[in-house]
């Protein structure tokens, strides 16, 4: 399983960094987020380190899904929030802290406050229609 020796997620998932884990499989492990946003903040990681969306394999972001699933239904018993979002962040720009792929399960709770919604506005139509466009054309 490839690993950074610099990274720590991959410390932590080799057991040289402690966690307060909360699943553990072949592929994945959840733990709690030490510096949540809401109680019951937690992360989930693809045992092989791969620095973001972009460089993951699929079969990993899959098994963080399905981790993340069932890690997501957990949360919502144990501390019953007014709903969940799930967020990854790729690069700096987005916020990423850790150079590691990971999920976040953040509970949350009506008019908390944080800062990563947004107002939903009608775009430009002609100017998604081009974006759409050149993303096609890349796939």
């Amino acid at each position: 399983m490839a690993a950074d020796l610099d990274c720590i997620f991959c410390k932590i998932v080799a057991g040289e960094i402690p966690c307060f884990k909360l699943f553990e499989d072949a592929e994945t492990l959840a733990f709690m987020d030490i510096n949540p946003a809401h109680d019951g903040h937690c992360l989930v990681i693809p045992k092989a380190h791969s620095p973001n969306v972009f460089e993951i394999a699929p079969e990993g972001f899959a098994a963080a899904a399905r981790t993340a699933t069932r890690v997501a239904k957990a949360v919502n018993a144990a501390v019953q929030p007014d709903g969940i979002n799930l967020m990854q962040a790729n690069g700096e720009g987005a916020g990423q802290s850790v150079g590691h792929f990971h999920l976040h399960i953040i509970p949350r709770r009506n008019d908390d406050g944080l800062l990563f919604n947004w107002d939903p506005k009608p775009g430009d139509r002609t100017r998604i229609a081009e974006i759409a466009e050149r993303i096609r054309g890349l796939l």
